[in-house]
């Protein structure tokens, strides 16, 4: 298995591994779009049983798809109570429900599509735009660095986490968020020099 953005790439022989990136990704696009265009919590449901369908098709693990989801859990519950309270059960439905199922859909197309395919999709549909400016490999490696930097980030939140929580420290917020920062930045620092020394971004 190859680690990607949301989950892990697991080789199999549904018509979703089958199918190319570039399809799986415009379609995704294109429902993407739809979740959020069409409002209720009816709707909203049905998009996220949907959701639920298509991943347990994929033959993702319920280990991945609740990793997923865990990193938005706590904004979706601050979400759902502040819409619940600002403007009705519905809405706080709504919301939530939408969020978990493009969650999803990202998920099971990183389960069902190796990273290195999507990166290069990404590349060939930015290429005819080089007209007017825009760097294909440039954005393609930005989307590489992005979906590299995302899970280590995550690491280090949780390693900080249990280091706060091995000192007794696990409700002051300095010792959860300052450490994450520092190493964050410094992650980043690191990061942009190592390009900096191969001549990869400059002009």
């Amino acid at each position: 298995m190859t680690t990607t953005l949301l989950g892990s790439h697991r080789p199999g022989t549904t018509l979703l591994h089958r199918l190319p990136a570039g399809a799986k990704l415009a379609t995704f696009l294109v429902v993407g779009v739809v979740v959020v265009a069409v409002r209720g919590p009816v709707s909203a449901l049905a998009f996220l049983v949907g959701a639920v369908g298509l991943a347990v098709w994929s033959g993702m693990p319920l280990r991945a798809a609740l990793r997923s989801l865990r990193g938005i859990l706590v904004m979706a519950v601050l979400l759902a109570a502040y819409q619940s309270w600002q403007h009705g059960w519905p809405r706080a439905v709504e919301s939530v429900g939408d969020l978990v199922t493009l969650v999803l859909l990202a998920t099971v197309l990183t389960v069902t599509t190796p990273v290195d395919e999507i990166l290069d999709t990404v590349t060939r549909a930015l290429r005819p735009f080089r007209r007017v400016g825009v760097d294909a490999d440039q954005v393609a490696l930005a989307f590489a660095l992005t979906i590299r930097a995302i899970p280590t980030t995550i690491e280090i939140a949780d390693e900080t986490l249990d280091a706060a929580l091995a000192r007794g420290l696990e409700r002051d917020p300095r010792a959860r968020l300052t450490p994450v920062v520092i190493r964050v930045v410094a992650h980043a620092r690191a990061t942009g020099d190592a390009l900096h020394a191969r001549g990869l971004g400059d002009d």
